[in-house]
């Protein structure tokens, strides 16, 4: 179908594959199948177009999912354009110090955590993000305070969106709830955490316009109530 994109006045632009019949013919000459074929050239266009669209903002670097494509040269490539990764497990944590990311490069973002992946994280210098108030408790026993920290929001009823791939937030077993989310701030401020982020993820797959704008503000509004 067409893919329509923000470019010019509305251009609207074909999709079309990368590589040709005639050129995978050729490849599979030299390589057997099954195998995985990446469009380097569109990965760097992409990695590159996201860099130029959020350039107004100093501070902003994506984290790319690296349970997506645990792929060591793709993870170098999106490196060349500062890219972080967002790690959701022990063995993606090693694959992202092995390719040289370095602790603000790396988010860790799990689920019913081991204790070693914690304190592998926390060695690694990684932006913890922490999915239960429960996990206080992790922390606590395990003697990590880390310089930033991250926790993960679900804001339940408030937010009736949703969709068949993840549910709708209520249902969701991810995140916390506003009140979990505050007695959490409140551990980080007497740790003497000063570098405090917010997370969401009420929707997979999301692209229609408006849902963003009201996961934006409503993380907006989050954000201010943790300021004051």
């Amino acid at each position: 179908r067409d893919l329509r994109m923000s470019r010019g006045l509305g251009d609207v632009y074909k999709r079309q594959p990368f590589v040709t019949k005639e050129q995978l013919d050729e490849i599979v000459k030299k390589y057997p199948t099954p195998f995985h074929l990446y469009d380097e050239k569109g990965i760097r266009e992409n990695a590159e177009a996201v860099k130029e669209a959020f350039a107004w903002n100093p501070g902003f670097r994506e984290y790319f999912a690296v349970k997506a494509t645990p792929n060591p040269f793709i993870l170098n490539i999106l490196k060349e354009y500062d890219c972080g990764c967002d790690c959701s497990s022990l063995t993606e944590l090693m694959l992202a110090d092995s390719q040289g990311f370095d602790g603000q490069h790396i988010m860790f973002s799990s689920n019913d955590t081991p204790a070693e992946e914690f304190a592998f994280a926390d060695e690694l210098g990684a932006i913890i993000n922490l999915d239960d108030v429960s996990n206080l408790d992790d922390l606590e026993r395990l003697q990590i305070v880390p310089e930033r920290i991250c926790f993960r929001y679900n804001p339940g009823p408030e937010l009736t969106r949703g969709n068949a791939i993840i549910g709708t937030p209520e249902e969701a077993k991810y995140g916390m709830t506003y009140d979990q989310l505050m007695t959490c701030v409140d551990w980080a401020k007497k740790k003497g955490i000063s570098y405090i982020g917010i997370h969401t993820m009420v929707i997979s797959a999301e692209l229609e316009l408006p849902g963003l704008l009201g996961t934006i503000s409503m993380m907006c509004d989050l954000a201010n109530d943790i300021r004051d």
